[in-house]
């Protein structure tokens, strides 16, 4: 039986269009080497990008970044993805989301913008975000709501703002919003760098829970809250992209495929590219969207474990950040030999222990940064 005949095809396409942002979140999910990757796809490329992945049978697509709002062509894009039938989302900070261009997104056919927070007051929000932006996304989210839209926030949580669910929460509810996703960071690219500012305590996030289950009963069906726990405080790591290459196929700024958005960081696998390659052959027949797909990659403890058809092994961004070895087992596991490397990082938060300000101060997503940062990722001890 052929490789494609034993998969299924992608069901969610994320067309990355750029990774041009205004913002510099701490917390950002781009590679850290995103400047080395300026070469962004023309229009007609993602056009045969959208047709291909439609005819491989996607239903969902969305267009994000960086700031997808910075694409002089997003409304062309949208209306394509429209008329050949996906379900369409956009993922923005808000940033270039006028009167004039929502107008137009509409008319194109986007069904759907999820709306980004950093925090519930201007102080915090401007300065994780390192702009001046808090004032416009209360006027953006005014504009989502006029033009019918369904008000969809993220909110992305850690240490420095997991303290205000409370106000971030009633700030969504007095705007409107219909979702709400709180969203714990995940410690991959720049969030990883940060890692010890932002790693909340358990205590922190037992108590963001509780709130958040308080409001669930409040708000009851006028407000619908995911909350999304970060795996440094489980025992079992979660099943990565619901599997590699199983679910999502995403297409970076410069036509790199990938089965996940950081699986750029790992060495060794030959990514294509769809400037020379189809999706099909990508999604079914290329060497890095089949490395890791099933069971048959697994080393000890995940080959004998009864679990591994549950997680799949866990991430393996995360496996290669925490050892250095893209095959080993997510150190989230508690089977894993190195889980410890997350129990102490989970032990140092709690202890409040940090290294000062004055010689690991946060590292703002930018592209200056970028390069300096861009040969190596700094691993973890």
């Amino acid at each position: 039986m052929s490789t494609a005949a034993k998969l299924a095809p992608p069901l969610w396409l994320l067309a990355e269009l750029t990774y041009r942002c205004p913002l510099h979140c701490v917390f950002c999910y781009n590679p850290v080497d995103f400047a080395q990757h300026s070469d962004e796809l023309p229009t007609e490329d993602w056009i045969r990008v959208l047709r291909e992945g439609r005819a491989l049978g996607a239903v969902q697509c969305g267009f994000s970044g960086g700031e997808p709002m910075l694409r002089d062509d997003l409304e062309v894009l949208v209306a394509e993805a429209r008329q050949l039938g996906y379900y369409t989302n956009l993922l923005t900070s808000g940033v270039g989301l006028d009167e004039k261009r929502i107008a137009a997104l509409k008319r194109a056919g986007l069904d759907h913008i999820q709306l980004s927070f950093q925090d519930s007051t201007r102080e915090v929000n401007d300065f994780l975000s390192h702009t001046r932006t808090f004032e416009l996304k209360q006027r953006v989210a005014e504009l989502i709501k006029a033009h019918d839209y369904p008000m969809v926030m993220n909110v992305v949580v850690h240490r420095m703002n997991i303290d205000h669910v409370d106000r971030i929460i009633g700030m969504a509810d007095a705007l409107g919003a219909e979702y709400l996703e709180l969203a714990n960071t995940q410690y991959y690219s720049w969030a990883y760098l940060n890692r010890q500012q932002l790693l909340p305590t358990r205590e922190q996030l037992v108590r963001a829970e509780a709130i958040t289950n308080e409001w669930r009963s409040k708000a009851g069906q006028r407000m619908r809250i995911f909350f999304v726990v970060p795996d440094y405080f489980e025992e079992r790591p979660k099943r990565c992209m619901n599997g590699w290459g199983a679910v999502f196929l995403t297409v970076t700024p410069d036509g790199t495929a990938l089965p996940c958005h950081t699986a750029r960081m790992l060495p060794g696998l030959n990514f294509p590219n769809v400037r020379e390659s189809g999706l099909g052959e990508i999604w079914y027949e290329s060497e890095g969207f089949n490395r890791f797909r099933g069971t048959g990659w697994m080393q000890e403890p995940c080959v004998s474990c009864p679990e591994k058809e549950i997680d799949l092994g866990g991430c393996r961004c995360q496996a290669y950040m925490l050892t250095g070895d893209a095959n080993a087992t997510d150190p989230v596991c508690a089977k894993s030999a190195l889980h410890h490397r997350v129990t102490d990082a989970v032990a140092e938060a709690a202890a409040g222990v940090t290294v000062p300000a004055t010689s690991h101060p946060l590292i703002f997503r930018g592209p200056q940064e970028s390069i300096r940062l861009s040969l190596k990722p700094p691993m973890a001890d």
